[in-house]
């Protein structure tokens, strides 16, 4: 039978620009909100996805070439840095094979194809472009993630939640806002105290909010977390899938089955997957003078607002009592420990906190292997030739 999906491309999306979280992952897999992009476009078209072949290190037997289309087949292109919303949907699946979504300024959204339009490896011709004039929302910086994380939180829920009736609130739990309150079965709340008043606090299956929890949306809980006692969370944040949270969490993301378990303030800041923060680590996420905030990037400083605290990649730890300097990008697979205040830059697989010691490869996939271990998983092949590739190339 004819194959209608959609396929995610990085092309022309400048993926190095959202460094460190692009070096483990494609754009679409970011969590911005409650889900990936990926699952936001997936749900919002009710189609699958798979991604386009870039010829890179992270390319996998999963993605996919032109010369796969079958006669009959449809592919939605879509650039893997856009974040979807009803409208922008409705343009897309309204496109015709030879069809080509552009923004207001001209750059490219969507195109369908068939096999008709495929004149290349890595060409297609487009018959005819449509614009779209309403507001795209994209990422650029990573320092987007968390500009766009209330938007995204809210219009998440209204997604996910449409037509759907919560879990009851259990006894000795006390809510402000029901109605924007909403917990999938299996998650289990314990005499925490939650304030949606001010934005929708989702809660998912399988996650715990221990006694003494306070939440003050918006907020999302994901599936399999656990927020531990006395714990304080601020909107805009999310808790990803698997994260075990403790202390004080302001506007900030956790993209999934990391640790920040204790006492330690962390504040606007977007944390990898399968980092631990050690007891006491605290961020600063404004400087003393309250000036804008001048972020590393691979193209050279830029500014990232009034606000801005760490971006962590994945596989990153740091030790007890660890003061991440305002604006700090840490790298994968860092081991960040030292005195006073961390450098604004560390760079990928630093050993200490100057990025002047590598830790080694095989202790680190050894380390990261066990980590996994903690939380039912194992570290597979296509990870450790990822992680591979990532130290040979940085």
């Amino acid at each position: 039978m004819p194959k209608q999906q959609l396929v995610f491309t990085e092309e022309f999306c400048q993926p190095e620009l959202l460094f460190p979280f692009t070096l483990c992952r494609s754009i679409q897999d970011t969590r911005v909100g409650i889900l990936t992009i990926r699952e936001k476009w997936e749900k919002m078209l009710g189609m699958p996805s798979v991604d386009k072949r870039q010829n890179n290190y992270k390319d996998s037997e999963c993605h996919v070439d032109f010369d796969q289309l079958r006669s009959g087949d449809s592919w939605w292109l879509l650039h893997g840095n856009t974040l979807p919303t009803a409208s922008l949907c409705k343009a897309v699946k309204l496109l015709q094979n030879g069809d080509c979504l552009l923004d207001s300024n001209g750059s490219a959204i969507a195109y369908r194809v068939s096999k008709k339009q495929v004149i290349g490896a890595h060409k297609v011709k487009m018959l005819r472009s449509i614009v779209y004039k309403q507001t795209v929302n994209t990422l650029v910086y990573p320092w987007d993630i968390l500009r766009l994380n209330e938007w995204a939180l809210q219009e998440d829920f209204k997604l996910l939640t449409a037509g759907r009736k919560s879990a009851p609130i259990p006894a000795g739990t006390r809510v402000s806002g029901r109605g924007q309150l909403f917990i999938e079965k299996g998650a289990t709340l314990c005499h925490a105290t939650i304030n949606a008043t001010e934005g929708p606090v989702y809660i998912d299956k399988g996650a715990t909010l221990m006694e003494g929890t306070l939440v003050r949306g918006p907020v999302s809980i994901g599936k399999g977390a656990c927020v531990k006692m006395g714990t304080r969370l601020y909107g805009a944040t999310t808790v990803g899938p698997y994260c075990t949270v403790g202390g004080e969490i302001k506007h900030s993301i956790l993209l999934g089955f990391s640790n920040k378990a204790h006492d330690g303030y962390l504040g606007d800041a977007v944390i990898g997957q399968w980092c631990n923060l050690g007891a006491g680590t605290t961020n600063s996420n404004i400087k003393n003078n309250a000036s804008v905030i001048k972020v590393w990037t691979p193209q050279g400083e830029k500014e990232a607002g009034q606000k801005c605290g760490v971006m962590m990649g994945d596989y990153s730890q740091t030790a007890i009592n660890t003061s991440i300097n305002t604006g700090t990008i840490i790298g994968v697979g860092c081991n960040v420990m030292g005195q006073g205040l961390t450098p604004g830059y560390i760079p990928s697989f630093s050993w200490g906190q100057e990025g002047i010691d590598r830790y080694r490869l095989p202790e680190l996939l050894l380390t990261i292997d066990r980590w996994k271990q903690l939380k039912g998983q194992s570290l597979s092949a296509y990870e450790k030739k990822l992680l591979k590739n990532i130290y040979k190339k940085f």
